[in-house]
């Protein structure tokens, strides 16, 4: 009995994974072999890094927040707490846009943020 080996879907396959592979340097672009390896660890780096890519902004919002608390007198640390305490319920990305391109808003949300801690370290002190 002759040996069937599908060629078509073979074919498809290889042409498949070479139109993925286009643009990648050398052999790679080239060979089924090596192709097939680059797409691959080419979609794991896509998948590791969508992931990355959301630490990476969290990162960014914490930095730019930082350094507008800082130039509002209070640490990020203490705003956060203060954000707990007053019961603000706004995300990093929100105010750290909010900080960005309202100034005037967010000193008001670092003034809440102050009174809250204030009013927390009362209720410390009492108890």
């Amino acid at each position: 009995m002759p040996r069937a080996t599908n060629s078509p879907a073979s074919r498809k396959r290889h042409k498949k994974t070479l139109k993925y592979a286009r643009g990648y340097f050398g052999s790679k672009s080239k060979l089924f072999r090596y192709a097939k390896e680059a797409v691959q660890h080419a979609w794991q780096y896509a998948y590791i890094d969508r992931k990355k890519k959301k630490a990476n902004f969290r990162g960014l919002w914490i930095v730019r927040l930082n350094a507008a608390c800082r130039a509002n007198d209070i640490t990020y640390s203490r705003f956060i707490e203060g954000l707990h305490a007053a019961n603000i319920q706004m995300d990093r990305k929100v105010l750290s846009d909010l900080a960005i391109r309202d100034e005037a808003a967010f000193t008001s949300v670092v003034n809440q943020v102050k009174a809250a801690l204030k009013t927390k370290a009362a209720a410390a002190a009492t108890a």
